[in-house]
C-alpha cells in the first residue's frame, strides 16, 4: 500500500528546511537526503530480521541522543508486528513518555498483532488497497512513456492480481514486458500468471443456468488438459459472480467500455439473483475444501457440481427419448393445437415446452401478445432484448410447433415493458411475499417492543419469507 514511502514522506515533512510542513519542498538538503536514503537522522529498521529485545534496546539508547543535522530524529520501524514480546515492553517505556526530538513511525500489516498497550500510544492510520482503475491508469501512464505497446484488456489481468498494490503490480508488469518480448499482450500475461480466461467462466455459467451436467464436467476436463489453477478458477468465478450480482441490482456499475459488457448482461438476465447468490456461497467454500478433495480436479468438479444439485427445483427441464417435455412434475404429453391466451396459460405452454438454456430463459422473459392456427406473436421487454439471438429463437419456435403440433410463423416484438411474462410475475411474486414478510416482522409485538425500547432497527435485508406449501420461497 505505500507503508515505507509514506513513513518516509512523513520524515520529510517534519525535517523539511522550509519548517514542518504538509508539503516538503523535496528541493532542500533534507529532502534529498531522505529520498536519497542519506540522512543521517532517518533510521529505518525491519523487525522482521531484528525481533530480539537487546536490537530494541540499542535502538532506543541512541533515541536519547539529540538530531545530528535535522529537527526530528525519525526511526521508522517496518513490520513491527513481528518484534517479540519483550521488545515491545522495552518500547513501552519510550512511547510513554517520548523524548521531544523523537518521532516512531511504526508500519504492520497485521496490527491485531501489536500488543494493546502500544496500539493506544499511536495515531494509527489505516491505508486501503488502491482501487484497480488508478492502478491501471498509472501503469497506461508509464507504457505510454516509455513507448511500450499494450492491449487493452493485459492491464485489468495485471491489476487483479496485484490486489491494490501499486508496487506489486509494476513488478508484474516489469515481468509482463519480459515475458512478451517488450511488449504486454492479453495472451502472454494469462501465460504468465496461469490466470482463466473468462471464455472458461462463460460456459461454466451457460453449463449452470441450462442444468447441463456434461457440460460441466466438459469444461473441467479442458481446463485440466491446460493445467490450469482450479483454486483460481474458484476464485476468478466467485468474482464473475460478484459482477453479476452488481450488473443486476446496479446496471450502471457495468461501464459502457467494459469489453465484457454484453456477455455479463446476457448471463445476468439469464441466471436469478438467489442463483447468483448460492452460486457465490458454494464457490467460496469450495476453495477451502479444494485441500481435502482426492485431487483438485475432482474438487473443482464436485463443486459446480453442487452447484447444479443445489439450485432451486424445477429451473430447468430436459427432453425425454420419447420426445416428451419432462418437468419437474414428470412426463408432461405433448398437446395438440390450441390457443392459449392469458398470462396463466402461456405460463403453463413455457413449462410444458421441455426447452433449456438460453433458449427457455428467453421463453419466460416473452409475453404472449396473440395466437392463432398458424401464428405466435410475442414480446419481449427492452431490457431482456439482448436474448434474441438467432439460435434461441429457432429453439422456441420448433418447441412452439412440436408442442402445437403445426407450422408457426413466430414473431417477437420488442416493446417498454413485458409485465405479463412469467419472469416478470415470478419477480412481482416473489416481491409480494418478501413485503409479506418484512410487514410481518414490523407488526410483531416482540419486535415491536425491541424498537421502541430499545431503538433497535430492523434490517430488512436479512428477512426471507418463509417456503409456501408449493416450495417457493
Amino acid at each position: 500500500m505505500g507503508k515505507t514511502t509514506l513513513a518516509r514522506i512523513i520524515a520529510k515533512a517534519l525535517n523539511c528546511e522550509t519548517g514542518v510542513t504538509p508539503t516538503p519542498c523535496g528541493r532542500c538538503a533534507a529532502c534529498t537526503e531522505i529520498d536519497g536514503g542519506r540522512f543521517v537522522d532517518l533510521l529505518e529498521l525491519d523487525a522482521a530480521s531484528n525481533t530480539q529485545v537487546d536490537n530494541m534496546r540499542e535502538l532506543l539508547e541512541n533515541a536519547l541522543y539529540a538530531p545530528t543535522a535535522g529537527r526530528y530524529k525519525v526511526y521508522i520501524i517496518d513490520e513491527v508486528h513481528m518484534l517479540s514480546r519483550s521488545a515491545f515492553n522495552a518500547m513501552l517505556k519510550t512511547l510513554e513518555e517520548p523524548p521531544q526530538h523523537v518521532k516512531f513511525i511504526l508500519a504492520t500489516t497485521e496490527p491485531q498483532r501489536v500488543p494493546v498497550t502500544v496500539l493506544s500510544r499511536c495515531l494509527q492510520f489505516s491505508l486501503k488497497r488502491i482501487p484497480q482503475q488508478q492502478i491501471a491508469g498509472r501503469l497506461q501512464h508509464i507504457l505510454e512513456a516509455e513507448g511500450i505497446r499494450c492491449e487493452p484488456a493485459a492491464l485489468p489481468l495485471i491489476t487483479r492480481a496485484a490486489q491494490g498494490s501499486m508496487r506489486d503490480a509494476l513488478s508484474l508488469l516489469d515481468q509482463a514486458i519480459a515475458h512478451g518480448g517488450g511488449s504486454v499482450t492479453q495472451e502472454s500475461v494469462r501465460a504468465m500468471l496461469g490466470v482463466i480466461g473468462q471464455d472458461h467462466l462463460y460456459s461454466i455459467l451457460r453449463a449452470l443456468a441450462a442444468r447441463d451436467g456434461a457440460a460441466l464436467v466438459a469444461e473441467a476436463e479442458r481446463m485440466a488438459e491446460r493445467s490450469l489453477s482450479f483454486d483460481a478458477a474458484l476464485q476468478d468465478l466467485a468474482s464473475l459472480l460478484h459482477r453479476l450480482s452488481l450488473a443486476q441490482a446496479v446496471p450502471e456499475t457495468i461501464g459502457e467500455d467494459d469489453p465484457d459488457r454484453d456477455t455479463i448482461s446476457e448471463l445476468a438476465g439469464c441466471i436469478p439473483a438467489d442463483d447468483l447468490q448460492l452460486h457465490y456461497q458454494i464457490a467460496i467454500q469450495g476453495r477451502s475444501d479444494l485441500g481435502l478433495a482426492p485431487d483438485e480436479q475432482a474438487g473443482f468438479t464436485m463443486t459446480l457440481l453442487r452447484m447444479l444439485a443445489f439450485a432451486p427445483a424445477g429451473q430447468g427441464a430436459t427432453v425425454g427419448a420419447s420426445g416428451t417435455a419432462r418437468g419437474a412434475g414428470g412426463p408432461v404429453p405433448a398437446a395438440g393445437p390450441k390457443k392459449n391466451r392469458d398470462d396463466r396459460d402461456w405460463q403453463q405452454t413455457v413449462d410444458q415446452l421441455g426447452l433449456t438454456g438460453m433458449a427457455r430463459v428467453l421463453a419466460q422473459h416473452c409475453e404472449l401478445v396473440t395466437r392463432d392456427a398458424g401464428r405466435v406473436e410475442l414480446r419481449i421487454a427492452q431490457a431482456h432484448q439482448h436474448l434474441l439471438d438467432g439460435p434461441f429463437q429457432q429453439r422456441l419456435k420448433a418447441a412452439l410447433e412440436q408442442h402445437f403440433g403445426a407450422s408457426l410463423r413466430v414473431t417477437i416484438q420488442v416493446v417498454p415493458d413485458a409485465s405479463g411474462a412469467p419472469a416478470a410475475i415470478a419477480d412481482r411474486g416473489r416481491q409480494q411475499r418478501q413485503e409479506q414478510a418484512i410487514a410481518g416482522i414490523e407488526r410483531d409485538p416482540f419486535v415491536r417492543e425491541l424498537v421502541e425500547g430499545f431503538d433497535a432497527r430492523v434490517i430488512e435485508s436479512s428477512i426471507k419469507p418463509a417456503p409456501s406449501s408449493d416450495g417457493k420461497q
